[in-house]
């Protein structure tokens, strides 16, 4: 799928062939470094006659100058060094594996004109490269122009830095972080017709090789727990549901766990309440909150994060079979409320809210945090920029936003109040599941809260975010992976002992 990248650190690297990447601050002044790249200084007139300035992102290939060993050699801008930050450095490096190309050898000159470049942000500049790297392409028979498979999937690169043996060191729990989008990048993108909610809960499985404890709840088994919400969602299914329980068990063995739970809608129809058929190829992508939960949870194992976590992924598919619920059905859910099934599309909450009353019933964690790619209206209110936040908890909130502006991977706070909650009441039961046309996307949120009674919960609506969204310099691919490295940051940041 994703190309072959080798990443390596050192002080010093003489140049012999591939592509060399120098980094230039605004203002057009290169490194010292650049000398061994051009040892007849051309590389600053070519650059003045292009009128590259150095400005965040840009980048420059140039024709390579007699008596250099490089075979290529490109100029990747980075603006004011003082003005920059951690997701600028991560993007700076998906900037520089923008100007790869076909080559096998790359030596990046980490330095900021004359300054070096902190650990941290060298790791940045890596992940960065990985990040950029992913394609998916496993079901593509000719994986390049000249139809050769594998003659160009390597990559080796090299980072210069005078802190190369620090960088190398940070960059060990990055590449895990890497590995975990990567992972949830592929859940997303992989077809529906090869990964069933079966398929998926075997993917949580393999986390068993990192030390990650797994169960796999069956149907039979769910239906003994009473979650006949979630149940509901599947039976218009030939595909039975299944509910992974992952637990990771980095921290102190009295500290109560924190717990991610993910939607894992593996292809949404809609069910009786038949989606438009344009478009509707997407719905592959609606197990994206799942998704996520697994990719943090590879990521937080691979790098052996110390802290107790919880992740619950809650598998079905939707379809619009004979067997399946119809709008008006009342389901009564694991926790005893009932719900008037208004519209069988708006499934994933009764996914959820099961996945979710189970959690704080078995596990009593300090927090709840699920992820769905849940309402197109969240679309609508955001775009694609931000992932809607919803949540009954103020100091939660403000960790998830400040753990969004420092990857990027952003949040924006949605309201919840009891005038929006009254929308969802029913008629004939405690609930129905969806409350009208407008704030679509809060009154899910509300219908979410009543499984979560006092425990701190935030609710991250994903639709826009997970899948589709804007091409940016460390994603080309239609599945983001949001959320693994936005979680991943949340726990380093607050949960970590």
């Amino acid at each position: 799928m994703s190309r072959k990248i080798t990443i390596n650190f050192s002080k010093s690297s003489a140049i012999d062939g591939g592509l060399v990447v120098l980094l230039c601050p605004e203002g057009g002044e290169l490194p010292q470094s650049a000398a061994q790249a051009d040892p007849e200084g051309v590389l600053k007139r070519a650059m003045d006659v292009a009128e590259f300035e150095g400005k965040k992102f840009a980048a420059l290939e140039m024709l390579v100058p007699q008596g250099s060993s490089a075979d290529r050699i490109a100029v990747v801008g980075i603006g004011d060094p003082a003005e920059l930050n951690g997701k600028d450095w991560l993007r700076i490096g998906g900037a520089v594996f923008g100007q790869v190309k076909k080559s096998q050898k790359v030596t990046v000159f980490a330095d900021a004109g004359d300054s070096e470049v902190p650990a941290d942000e060298i790791a940045n500049i890596a992940l960065g490269i990985l990040l950029r790297s992913y394609r998916f392409d496993a079901y593509k028979t000719k994986k390049n122009d000249n139809g050769k498979s594998g003659k160009n999937d390597s990559v080796a690169v090299t980072l210069v830095s005078g802190n190369a043996a620090s960088a190398k060191k940070a960059f060990a729990s990055a590449r895990a972080v890497a590995d975990g989008v990567a992972l949830a990048r592929d859940l997303v993108n992989e077809p529906a017709n090869v990964l069933g909610p079966v398929e998926f809960a075997k993917k949580a499985s393999a986390l068993e090789k990192l030390g990650v404890e797994v169960e796999i709840l069956t149907e039979k088994e769910m239906k003994k727990l009473g979650m006949h919400a979630l149940l509901g969602v599947a039976q218009g299914s030939v595909r039975p549901p299944r509910l992974a329980v992952m637990q990771w068990k980095g921290g102190k063995q009295k500290q109560k766990p924190i717990a991610f739970i993910g939607k894992g809608v593996v292809f949404d129809t809609g069910g009786i309440s038949l989606k438009p058929g344009a478009g509707m190829e997407d719905m592959k992508g609606d197990m994206g909150g799942a998704a996520a939960v697994l990719g943090l949870m590879h990521a937080l194992a691979a790098r052996k994060a110390k802290a107790n976590v919880i992740g619950i992924l809650g598998l079905v598919e939707n379809m619009p079979d004979g067997n399946a619920q119809r709008p008006g059905d009342i389901v009564t859910s694991m926790s005893g409320q009932t719900i008037e099934v208004i519209n069988t599309d708006a499934e994933g909450r009764l996914v959820l809210c099961d996945a979710l009353w189970y959690c704080r019933d078995r596990f009593e964690p300090q927090f709840m945090i699920n992820l769905a790619t849940l309402t197109g209206a969240i679309i609508v209110a955001l775009g694609h920029h931000h992932a809607g936040l919803f949540s009954n908890d103020d100091e939660l909130c403000d960790r998830l936003s400040q753990a969004g502006n420092t990857t990027g991977e952003q949040v924006w706070r949605m309201p919840l109040a009891p005038e929006y909650d009254k929308l969802i009441d029913s008629k004939f039961a405690d609930m129905k599941n969806v409350g009208g046309r407008w704030a679509g996307s809060i009154t899910a949120g509300q219908f979410l809260q009543r499984f979560v009674n006092e425990t701190p919960w935030a609710h991250l609506d994903i639709a826009g975010t997970a899948m589709g969204s804007p091409q940016t310099e460390i994603n080309r691919s239609w599945a983001s992976g949001f959320g693994v490295r936005l979680l991943d940051e949340l726990v380093r940041a607050h949960y970590e002992r």
